[in-house]
């Protein structure tokens, strides 16, 4: 399942991100890369272990635990510290699959969950689609500040060429409680049919069985 979920960061915080991202020092996108994914990677990235990422960071993850609908469709167990990417003109990150497994000797965490946050709006550069290949065909995203999409990370995906301007992007990776995607996306539709029963007196009995079914099945599937 992809899922575009618009919002996640409010403007205030989204202004208080930018800020700091402008007056940041970046580093070659490729030390944070994987054998085959630095053949192709073009771009620079906040160093993710600097004060700056780290503040960053907290406001990402936090937003992401705090947004229903992202909790309701990757069930996560970890969410990794995020990267902060920037593509200058040129810049861009060919088609690659992120590693299966991600993280230090004492943190490893398996990788089932992409995300990708966008830091500034779609006009201010040309290019730069996140592009994901899926059973339905390529998807290409280029969303509002503030917004972000989820995707299997196990999809095959490129970040177009920037034509001009600048993009600004936060990435994170997560370990869903629910491994299986097809398990995941019954759950995050049992999710929001019980949430449209809620409340609704005439409708107390199926919400009752919608809520019975989808509490059991997390606690079938769930892994942690």
């Amino acid at each position: 399942m992809m899922l575009h979920i618009p919002a996640v960061i409010d403007t205030a915080q989204l202004k208080i991100m930018q800020t700091a991202l402008q007056q940041a020092d970046f580093v070659d996108g490729r030390l944070s890369a994987g054998p085959t994914a630095r053949q192709v990677k073009h771009n620079q990235e906040l160093d993710p272990g600097g004060r700056i990422a780290s503040d960053l960071g907290k406001i990402m993850v936090g937003n992401l635990y705090n947004n229903e609908t992202f909790r309701k469709a990757a069930l996560p167990y970890r969410i990794a510290a995020p990267l902060f990417a920037r593509y200058d003109k040129s810049m861009h990150y060919g088609e690659h699959i992120d590693d299966p497994v991600m993280g230090g000797d004492t943190q490893r965490f398996r990788c089932d969950l992409a995300v990708t946050l966008f830091l500034n709006d779609p006009q201010d550069y040309q290019g730069g689609e996140l592009v994901v290949r899926t059973p339905f065909g390529e998807q290409r995203c280029k969303f509002p500040a503030g917004d972000i999409v989820l995707y299997p990370a196990s999809s095959l995906h490129q970040v177009a060429a920037i034509e001009s301007g600048q993009r600004l992007v936060g990435v994170a990776w997560v370990q869903s409680m629910v491994r299986d995607p097809a398990k995941r996306e019954i759950l995050y539709d049992l999710a929001n049919a019980r949430d449209q029963l809620a409340g609704d007196e005439t409708q107390a009995d199926a919400f009752s069985q919608v809520d019975h079914a989808y509490t059991n099945l997390v606690r079938m599937w769930a892994e942690v």
